[in-house]
Order: structure tokens, then sequence, then C-alpha cells
């Protein structure tokens, strides 16, 4: 561990109090995030269902009415997925400042580009949505499919430059590796972390429309010859088989995930979760046996167990990071205290130092002597030009030393000189009045 830290850049932190206790902040930031990203699964997910569905409406009307009324809930789970985003943010920023703004750092302009792109996925997913009646049926189908697609392939895109910086905060020894976003995607395991999120993504998009057109004051009629338990089993299917999809996934991740965070806490936490999603699994399944009329009664249950196998990946997820980070963390804090020591030490000796000797006016001249001459124009304009403009007026060479301007553009500007102090300053202004009237 210590040869790892030799090579791995520590900066210095601000000793600073936090606003709450550490462990409030942990439970708000394991608690938001989950949120956070539920709705973000939401929004990702129901952008593919809209385009499949949308698709398979080019040939079948009644698919192209369920791809509208899914598109309505992107639009309301979108706003909540940014609104819900801040609460993490705030939280990772005060727990984890040094590693996450070094992230954001080193992937540099993709970072940048969140909020750009945020913002036209946005406007396409409305364009698509308020546009959907009149263009099917003013020849401009395709035009609408294309705009879907483009938001969706944005909406994809978002989520991996979160999670390459939550990756990369992980691992400051990779740092020095990192030459902007593509290559910070080589860093941990993002691409199977991010296959995951996408596959959980469809899953829960399945399971929440399974229970939003299963409700019973759902309003079908526009749906054409759908049914409500047809259409509970379609998305029950949608989120079974995905779901039976992160079970090879699911492996996937955690065999490449870097061993830096890897505690039996985490081995325990993940296959707590994998043996509650078994659970689940066998569930939905189940559902999918029933007739009609049965269907959808234990979606309650299956929420329940689902929720149970999230809040398992959101505490491991945590655990896995806190051991990933605890030799950096320690390092950061070990060098600002070290530094504040010094400081303190540097502090003291300075206050029992005797007192400088006042210098003489000559003494300070030195520090415009190379660019003031008595009588020759050097960098600046001579003491006999100076003793001319502020003849009897010491303070008015007083005032420009402190804020100097530009008048000649010939000469360069005059640095200001207020580190000399205005007493220092006064001495300079009088001793250059002088000089420059005994040289004229």
């Amino acid at each position: 561990m210590n040869a790892l830290l030799a090579s791995t850049p520590v900066p210095r932190d601000l000793p600073l109090p936090l606003p709450v206790p550490e462990w409030l902040l942990v439970v708000c930031l394991v608690a938001f995030f989950l949120v956070h990203i539920l709705f973000v699964n939401l929004m990702v997910g129901g952008s593919v269902l809209v385009v499949i569905a949308e698709w398979m409406g080019l040939k079948n009307k009644r698919w192209d009415a369920l791809a509208h009324e899914i598109a309505q809930t992107v639009t309301v789970n979108k706003s909540l997925a940014v609104v819900m985003g801040i609460g993490p943010l705030l939280c990772i920023n005060l727990l984890y400042t040094m590693q996450w703004y070094s992230a954001n750092a080193l992937t540099g302009h993709a970072w940048l580009l969140i909020v750009p792109l945020v913002i036209v996925a946005f406007l396409l997913t409305y364009l698509h949505k308020y546009t959907w009646d009149k263009w099917s049926s003013g020849g401009r189908k395709t035009l609408h499919l294309l705009i879907g697609i483009t938001a969706m392939l944005l909406f994809f895109f978002i989520p991996l430059i979160f999670l390459a910086n939550v990756n990369l905060m992980l691992f400051p020894s990779e740092w020095e590796k990192v030459r902007g976003f593509f290559s910070s995607l080589s860093i941990g395991n993002v691409l199977p972390r991010y296959l995951h999120f996408m596959a959980a993504s469809i899953a829960m998009t399945g399971l929440f429309l399974a229970g939003w057109f299963g409700r019973k004051n759902a309003d079908l009629a526009h749906l054409g010859d759908f049914t409500r338990p047809e259409l509970r089993r379609l998305f029950y299917q949608v989120c079974a088989y995905v779901t039976l999809g992160q079970f090879v996934l699911g492996p996937l991740l955690l065999f490449t995930l870097p061993p830096a965070g890897i505690t039996t806490q985490v081995y325990l936490i993940i296959f707590s979760g994998a043996a509650v999603g078994l659970l689940t699994l066998w569930m939905l399944f189940g559902e999918l046996k029933r007739d009609d009329t049965r269907i959808g009664s234990r979606y309650g249950l299956i929420v329940a167990l689902f929720s149970i196998v999230v809040l398992g990946m959101g505490s491991g997820r945590h655990v896995y990071r806190e051991a990933a980070l605890a030799g950096h963390k320690a390092a950061i804090k070990d060098r600002t205290e070290r530094y504040a020591a010094a400081l303190a030490e540097f502090n003291k000796n300075l206050a029992a130092a005797p007192a400088p000797a006042e210098q003489t006016a000559e003494q300070l001249f030195i520090n415009c002597a190379a660019c003031h001459a008595p009588n020759v124009k050097l960098v600046g304009p001579p003491l006999t030009e100076i003793a001319q403009l502020y003849a009897g007026n010491p303070d008015g060479i007083v005032t420009w030393a402190k804020a100097p301007g530009k008048k000649r553009p010939e000469l360069p500007q005059m640095p200001p000189m207020i580190h000399l102090g205005e007493a220092n300053l006064r001495k300079i202004a009088e001793l250059m009045l002088e000089k420059g009237a005994a040289a004229q």
C-alpha cells in the first residue's frame, strides 16, 4: 500500500468541518443516489422501449399508440431524475471532495458537455412527444422515429460520463494515466458496470410499466385492443428476461471489479443481494404463468424484493468505495495534518523573530531603480519628469504606485507596488522628488 501511495497524487485538503455528521451524509448519499438512479433508469429504459414500440408501430398501429403512452412517462421521469440528482451530487462533493473534483478535471471536456447534452436530449424528447400525432399523420414518421433514436442515444451517453467519473475517483493511482474522457474508460471496470446499468434500466422500466398500466384507474381506451392483463404480462416479460440476463452480467461485473475495494463485507452484500434477486426472478416467472384474472396480484411483493436488491447494491457500492479510497483518504489527512503543523511552526517562529530593521529611502528605491533613472528614460520615465509631474505632491506618486494605469503606449504598464506598504512608498516618493529636482 505504501509503495502504491508513493506514486499516487495526494492533494492537501482544507481542514473545514462538515455541515452535518459524516454518518448522516453517508446515509443521505446512499438514499438520495438510489432515488436518483431509479428515475434515471426509468428515463433511459423508457426511451429504449419507446423507440422499440414506435418501430414496431410502423407495421402495427397498436404499438405506436403504446409507444406514445410510454413517452408520456419519459419526460416526467427525466425531470425527476435531474431534480433528485442534486442531493447525491452535494453529498459526494462533501464526502469525497478531493477524489470527485480530481476525476471531473481529468475527464475535462466530456464533463463540461453534460449540461449542453442534457439540454439537447430534453428538447429532443419534448419535440418527439409533442409532434407525435402531427408528424405521424403528416408523412414524417421516419423523421419522428429518428428524433426518438437520437434522444435515446444521448440518454445512453450522458450516464456513461457520470459513470466514468464515479469510477475514476476510486482509483487515484491511475490518475496519471488518464488523458481525457475516453482514456478514463480503461480504468477499473467501467464497461461491465455500464452494461449492468443499462440492463437494470430496462428491467426497472418493465416493472414500472407493469404497475403503471396495470393499475385499476389506468385509462387504456386509446391503446386500441391492448388489455390490462396483456400489458402486465408484456412488461413482466421485459422485466423477467432482462433480469435473467443480469445473472450473466452480474458475475462479469464482479469478476472484473478491481481488488482495491474488495472486502468480505462486499462479498456478503453482493451474494445476499443475488439470493434475493433469484427469489424475485422466481416470483416474476411465477407471475407469468398466472391467468389473466390473477396476474399482477404479487406486484407489491415483487417491488419490495426488488427494493431490497437495489438497497443492497447501493450499500455494497458505498462499502466498496470506502475500502478502495481508505488509503488515499488517510494519506490526504496525513499530508494535511503535516502541513498544518509546519504552518503553525512557521507562524510561531515568525512571531518570535525580531522585527526587521527599518529600511532607508535609498534602500527602498532599489525596487524602482531598474526602471527609473535620474535623467534618462529607461522602462519608465526619468525622475526629472516625475518631479515635474508631481512637484509638491508625493501622495500622488503613492496613489499611482499602488494602482498604476497605462498612459504611454510605447512603454509597458508598471506593476503595482502596494506590497511595499504606504509608509515605504511615501519615503520613495519624497526621495524621487528630491533626486528629480536635483537632476534638473
